[in-house]
């Protein structure tokens, strides 16, 4: 799969310790905070017990507490805010670049909106043992979650063309 020219990355691809990327058509034309937004509305009923699971074996390695998704819908993000656990490192139209960071490993998740698609891409550099343990259950994991969210995006589109289509 040949990226967007829009996607952020941690690093070289090659200097990577995880990387995977995901993209659909997009129904219609959209930002990326609105991509976002629509992606994280009605997260996989899984989610919430993975990310109770993550905290509790995490925080005893002096990882930060996540939580998970709250749902918010966010408008205008801008550098240094805050959506959910994620840092905004960087916004515009067609790109949304979160990151999470600690002693263990670095995180960062790309919404991308280019042409037609939406392109969500995860990109992992780990520092230490635990970041590499960290990342065995997660890396299945989140091609599972990505890939979940992604076909519930697109069966909200659909259903809004035919309703759209309806009238």
């Amino acid at each position: 799969m040949t990226l967007p020219p829009n996607v952020q990355l941690l690093a070289p691809k090659e200097d990577l310790d995880f990387f995977h990327s995901a993209s659909i058509a997009l129904a219609e034309p959209m930002t990326a905070i609105e991509a976002w937004n629509r992606l994280i509305a009605h997260p996989p009923p899984f989610m919430t017990t993975a990310f109770r699971i993550r905290d509790a074996i995490s925080s005893r390695f002096g990882v930060r507490r996540i939580g998970g998704f709250t749902r918010t819908r966010h408008e205008t993000p801008k550098v240094g805010d805050r959506l959910d656990f994620f840092l905004v490192e960087y916004a515009s139209d067609t790109v949304l670049a979160l990151s999470e960071r600690d002693r263990h490993l670095d995180v960062m998740t790309c919404i991308s909106t280019h042409a037609d698609m939406l392109t969500v891409t995860a990109s992992v550099k780990t520092h230490n043992l635990f970041g590499r343990l960290y990342m065995i259950p997660v890396a299945p994991a989140h091609r599972v979650i990505v890939a979940t969210m992604l076909k519930s995006f697109q069966r909200e589109q659909q259903q809004r063309q035919n309703g759209s289509s309806a009238q």
